[in-house]
């Protein structure tokens, strides 16, 4: 029987939630963890368990599965910011290492979207992280072109909660270009990379999922879905491919 845990990662003065599902067994387990992306507004409906099911689902499959909310999203504390996207995905890391249950050598991360780009660019300074799978993840982000207007848009889905952050929104849509996956992709081999993408992805275009590919070094496999749009943890092929490139990966039992 899955295990469920309640988690509390402090980073930065900030308190961000989060929960761990634990399987069945003494362990120590593989672990990953899973980056979400920018929140769309509605809760889950129509079947969608969100992403304690998806969680649920690779927990099943055998690993420790730790969800957590960015700061700014959710439960957690604090405002939207890229760079500290990346250090919450570092202190979500030292979680997972820290757990004598969690097989230290097998911590794999998956990031959707946003959270997709946070996992490759962390991935390519953290040697910690084995392994990563991006999906719909962008190679680079359009915020440069108009900061004052996605600046808004974050407000308005209530990731930017306070009214005087940022300090500088110049430096805040800066730290974006620093957290481009096309320059850092590359770092993460030999440790190998799965991307998925839907070819009919009208929120971060297919041509992105390419250049990621193209840039990144072996081992990495691209896998494109045809017909299939931005949401891809409501994809079964997504699913079914990424828990079955992880337990090769992780050297799970078939």
């Amino acid at each position: 029987m899955v295990e469920l845990e309640t988690v509390e990662l402090r980073v930065d003065g900030l308190r961000l939630t989060g929960a761990l599902f634990v399987p069945p067994g003494p362990g120590p387990h593989p672990g990953l963890i899973i980056c979400h992306g920018l929140p769309q507004g509605a809760p889950p409906a129509n079947g969608d368990s969100g992403y304690p099911g998806l969680a649920q689902r690779f927990c099943g499959g055998g690993f420790a599965v730790l969800i957590f909310n960015f700061r700014g999203t959710g439960e957690s504390q604090g405002n939207f910011d890229i760079l500290g996207w990346a250090r919450d995905l570092e202190c979500a890391t030292d979680y997972l290492w820290d757990r004598q249950d969690v097989d230290w050598m097998r911590v794999y991360v998956l990031g959707s979207s946003a959270g997709g780009a946070v996992a490759l660019y962390g991935a390519s300074w953290d040697r910690r992280l084995a392994g990563v799978v991006a999906w719909a993840a962008p190679a680079r982000w359009d915020v440069l072109v108009n900061p004052q207007a996605f600046l808004q848009h974050a407000r308005s889905i209530g990731i930017v909660r306070d009214a005087n952050f940022p300090t500088s929104v110049a430096q805040w849509a800066y730290s974006f270009e620093e957290v481009t996956p096309e320059r850092w992709v590359k770092r993460i081999a030999p440790r190998p990379i799965l991307i998925v993408h839907g070819d009919a992805d009208d929120v971060v275009a297919p041509e992105q999922a390419r250049k990621l590919y193209e840039v990144a070094g072996e081992p990495k496999e691209l896998f494109i879905l045809p017909g299939v749009g931005h949401r891809l943890r409501l994809e079964e092929q997504a699913v079914a491919k990424s828990l079955g490139w992880l337990r090769s990966q992780a050297k799970l039992e078939a």
